[in-house]
């Protein structure tokens, strides 16, 4: 039988609560329980130990919650989540099977537990963290942190375009982060990143159109995130090239959400729409621009050509594949 004191049981009975069943050693020393009683209940099969020196009070697979605790209680009184287990916090990525992601102060002594717990440190902790409930590196550090994180710089320009376009963390405040902490890797990069989100790109798949189709192929910029007006709601699309004399609409099909049924009813009268203006529009996905970059800049040069672009003055390809001259 756990000896517990009775002046402190409804306070062991809400710390439990409060960490999901998981607790660390000098909680359990405080609330009366020696080394002995410990392992006495470790070895009855009435614990269990998740991570050095800290329990789970139960039986059975910890909860997602229960490894947050476990991991915060690991990390000591100033580890927070961050990186990917941060991010998911903020609902930027989907919860995934791996590692929980603390960031630690460098005086702290612990270190990465694997397969559970990853330790980061970090000297700007004070500055990084929000007292949320667990706590966890603040929505523009953590995207920071991930980009950081990246093994390359091209990666870390995609993930910074894609979990800020997407997420209802505002671009200043990425920006402002930016300036006030520039990461020490992939600076360069992120700064790219920032900078092409600022220019209405909004998926790492409209990054690769700008870079693989427009830009190494001669083609002119076109306008992004242009709005439309589609049964009194405006809708956007992602590339149009109006301004260079030709009335054409580029969408990129990246999101699996366009197979939902609202979606897809939408994009449905969105294409009637341009028909009924007379614009020609052209639809790519992933697998087009990353592994056909040619074909599909070859297909709108055509078709901005037949709609009027004049392409007097215009940039010649860079692409290694297609430039004239090329055996």
């Amino acid at each position: 039988m756990d000896r517990i004191p009775d002046a402190s049981k409804l306070d062991w009975l809400t710390l439990l609560s409060e960490q999901h069943g998981v607790v660390s050693l000098r909680q359990l020393r405080a609330h009366g329980h020696s080394s002995d009683d410990v392992s006495a209940n470790v070895d009855a099969g009435r614990w269990q130990r998740v991570l050095p020196r800290v329990y789970a009070a139960f039986t059975g697979e910890p909860s997602r919650s229960a490894l947050l605790s476990a991991a915060l209680l690991y990390g000591g009184s100033h580890a927070v989540l961050s990186h990917h287990t941060a991010a998911e916090e903020w609902q930027l990525l989907p919860i995934a099977d791996r590692p929980v992601e603390i960031t630690v102060p460098y005086s702290s002594s612990a270190v990465s537990q694997p397969p559970l717990v990853v330790v980061h440190r970090s000297r700007a902790l004070r500055h990084t963290t929000l007292e949320t409930t667990p706590p966890r590196t603040r929505g523009p550090d953590t995207i920071l942190d991930l980009a950081v994180s990246q093994q390359t710089a091209r990666d870390a320009t995609m993930l910074v375009v894609d979990l800020v376009s997407r997420s209802s963390i505002p671009l200043q405040a990425v920006q402002d982060c930016f300036l006030l902490r520039p990461p020490y890797r992939h600076r360069a990069a992120v700064r790219r990143g920032l900078e092409l989100i600022g220019t209405g790109l909004m998926s790492a798949l409209e990054v690769e159109y700008l870079e693989r189709v427009e830009e190494q192929h001669g083609l002119p910029r076109g306008d992004r995130q242009t709005p439309l007006v589609v049964d009194g709601k405006t809708l956007w699309e992602d590339v149009t090239y109006d301004n260079h004399g030709a009335p054409v609409t580029i969408r990129l099909d990246g999101r699996a959400t366009h197979a939902i049924g609202k979606v897809a009813f939408r994009d449905r009268r969105r294409d009637n729409a341009a028909e009924l203006a007379g614009r020609a529009r052209l639809v790519y996905g992933w697998r087009d621009v990353h592994a056909s970059p040619c074909a599909v800049a070859a297909e709108v040069r055509m078709i901005l050509l037949r709609e009027g672009w004049d392409p007097t003055g215009s940039r010649e390809p860079t692409c290694h594949r297609c430039r004239p001259g090329r055996s």
